[in-house]
């Protein structure tokens, strides 16, 4: 390659990592992006660093280090190989020039967009598995809450459906997507000691979050792994069983279920949203929620402060097993309106017990009743249940608070949020 054509492809490499940069096609791990814009650069300038150069510059490394003995380049590189890709399958699907760093190399070059194949049968992944099972069961409950509505038991639902918030929701042209909140997990692999297990950490909340924590914590790196694996907590399935019947006259092909992961800001400027799920789930939705509430997070998701009555409730749940004691849950929910009018109803517990007895209160007309009159009868609502518990089984519970939310616009203010990790 001459000269004039290396400055030709510098300069195109050169445009396109300034155009991913603009588009932050990596995400926010500060040392895949170092990684990125390094190779960009040696590329530009015709240059290929060498495994020893790329650990000096972008992850200070010392002169003593052993590529024999430290693989966080060959990770580093391989991570950047792969997010280039899912960018190109994804929004860059159509760039007819890629950025790609070819296997075993340290460089970065572009390359024309080839001809696409014929489309394979997706991968198999629990995630989407998860959402598909899901996705039956709501089918399921909704057919037999056809039934029970046509079949007398049921018809006592009537009433739950015509009082806010499920008949502004059922009345509307919008589509409808229950969102589940779901946590990430990980994997920890180590084949010499045989232990394998899956990892909970709270700062970890997608395989982005790992990625960015693998490139800064380098003794990790082959230890940990992406399974792509999410759990739901129990109690979510039993809330389900209480409000998809509701949900019943909704036509099927306006209702979908969706993880609270996968949930995006589009989503919330157009749908109506029905979330169950844990307060620490909430995911983009957390703010908005907040936002218009007299509650706030305290130290941890098993606490919620009430700014206006002074009050902190603390959930027993998320303690050690006492025995046969009953113990205190909190359950809360919140209906409001999204950015286009669309509704927004949220049915939340600090654990499995409060979620339960949520649930049960927004699918009883009469506990809907008191719900309302103690809000006021606006549409724009929120309220807190005290449960009591053993195991996972609800003993009883009461309206502590009930209120209309605040005048706060959740969409364009969000006035001093502060969350715990969880």
């Amino acid at each position: 390659m001459t000269a004039t054509e290396t400055d030709a492809a510098g300069d195109v490499i050169a445009e396109l990592a300034a155009d991913l940069r603009a588009r932050r096609a990596l995400g926010r791990s500060d040392g895949l992006n170092r990684l990125f814009d390094y190779l960009a650069a040696c590329a530009s300038a015709g240059t290929r660093p060498k495994e020893f150069e790329v650990a000096t510059a972008v992850f200070g490394r010392g002169p003593t280090f052993d590529g024999a003995q430290d693989a966080s380049v060959r990770v580093a590189v391989h991570r950047l190989r792969r997010k280039l890709d899912e960018f190109y399958a994804g929004p860059g699907r159509d760039e007819p020039v890629r950025l790609t760093v070819p296997k075993g190399e340290y460089r970065m070059v572009a390359e024309p967009r080839e001809a696409a194949a014929p489309p394979a049968a997706p991968p198999f992944k629990p995630r989407h598995a998860i959402a598909a099972v899901l996705g039956l069961v709501v089918l399921n409950l909704a057919a037999w809450g056809v039934f029970w509505a046509t079949h007398g038991s049921a018809r006592a639902l009537a009433p739950a459906r015509t009082s806010a918030p499920w008949a502004q929701l059922l009345d509307s042209d919008a589509p409808t997507v229950l969102v589940l909140g779901d946590y990430y997990i990980f994997g920890e692999i180590d084949e010499a000691a045989g232990v394998n297990r899956l990892i909970r950490q709270y700062s970890i909340n997608s395989r982005e979050d790992l990625d960015a924590w693998l490139m800064d914590s380098p003794k990790a790196v082959g230890r940990y792994r992406d399974l792509d694996l999410y759990y739901l907590p129990v109690g979510t399935a039993f809330a389900l069983r209480s409000i998809v019947p509701v949900l019943a006259d909704a036509r099927a092909d306006r209702l979908r279920v969706v993880m609270a992961s996968d949930l995006t800001p589009e989503m919330l400027k157009r749908d109506n949203i029905v979330y169950l799920g844990y307060l620490s789930g909430l995911g983009v939705l957390r703010a908005p929620v907040f936002a218009g509430s007299r509650f706030s997070v305290g130290d941890t998701y098993d606490q919620l402060v009430d700014d206006v009555g002074h009050h902190l409730y603390l959930s027993q749940e998320g303690g050690p097993n006492p025995g046969d004691r009953s113990r205190r849950d909190y359950g809360y929910v919140a209906a409001f309106r999204g950015p286009a009018g669309n509704r927004i109803v949220v049915i939340a517990g600090a654990r499995d017990t409060g979620l339960q007895q949520a649930a049960e209160a927004m699918a009883s007309p009469d506990a809907l009743k008191a719900l309302l009159k103690t809000a006021g009868g606006k549409d724009d609502f929120e309220g807190l249940y005290e449960v009591e518990g053993m195991g996972r089984s609800g003993l009883g519970s009461r309206l502590v608070v009930a209120s209309p939310r605040t005048r706060v616009d959740p969409w364009t203010a969000q006035p001093n949020l502060s969350f715990p990790q969880g």
